[in-house]
């Protein structure tokens, strides 16, 4: 059974009962119990279901936004060596697009001595990050806040960006998967994101092994819009299979502490 397919149904017996029980979705499932719990941690990392002693509760839909402190809280070393695999791109001179996310912000904190950069992001705490950088053109959009994740959204935000084109862009989102593509649980999250997107090059999606497999209400970006994923070595290596299979080219960053 393909991991979407297993959280899937993980997601409805959630829902069904409200509480699940590890055991059961071993049982019900046909797989082994760190399988089930490597699912529960995924989902419990994009806010659908809460973590229990011995299973969990449901919270939401696929339509929740986890908060950026939500989001902090989880895979903190493996978003930093995915950080370091993507500042090994960022050479002087290059003009790149850093999309919202505690990802790329690690990435940006990586570029403070990068000469001559120019950078272009939506994200407030990315700007905050490079403004003790002197050497860097930090270039913020218009846009309306979304304070969840601290980001620039809305029409002035895709205006902002719609005649732009940077060498890269790289973008982060809330799930990933082989049937959808990259995912976000907001509509203009989800927009913004596209049109980040679309004002650069090439494209580079940074997600780390929780959001591997998982797939969220809207989608951002097809495979084929994507030049390289960045993830860690903590990822499932099946639904790595199922995205290198499918075109895309997948680089694991080595995780040195878990």
């Amino acid at each position: 059974m393909m991991i979407a397919e297993r959280r899937r149904l993980i997601l409805e017996e959630a829902r069904a009962h409200g509480i699940v029980a590890l055991r059961d979705l071993v049982e019900m499932l046909g797989t082994s119990e760190p399988t089930v719990r490597r699912d529960l941690r995924a989902l419990a990392s994009q806010g659908l279901l809460r973590r229990t002693h011995g299973g969990a509760m449901l919270i939401t839909g696929p339509a929740h936004e986890p908060t950026y402190s939500e989001k902090a809280a989880q895979a903190g070393a493996e978003k930093a060596a995915i950080a370091v695999v993507a500042a090994g791109m960022i050479q002087p001179g290059d003009s790149v697009i850093l999309g919202p996310g505690t990802t790329t912000l690690a990435l940006a904190a990586r570029l403070v001595s990068v000469p001559e950069l120019t950078v272009v992001t939506n994200s407030l705490l990315v700007a905050q990050a490079l403004q003790g950088a002197p050497a860097i053109d930090v270039v913020v959009t218009a846009g309306s806040l979304r304070r969840s994740i601290h980001a620039l959204v809305g029409p002035a935000t895709e205006s902002t960006l719609a005649g732009l084109r940077a060498t890269r862009v790289f973008i982060s989102g809330n799930g990933l998967c082989v049937d959808r593509g990259l995912t976000t649980p907001n509509m203009l999250v989800a927009a913004a994101d596209r049109a980040l997107a679309a004002a650069g090059r090439d494209v580079i999606v940074l997600a780390d092994y929780t959001k591997i497999g998982v797939e969220t209400m809207c989608q951002t970006l097809r495979l084929e819009e994507m030049a390289l994923l960045i993830t860690d070595a903590h990822a499932d290596e099946e639904e790595l299979a199922r995205l290198r299979a499918a075109g895309l080219e997948v680089q694991t960053a080595p995780v040195a502490v878990r």
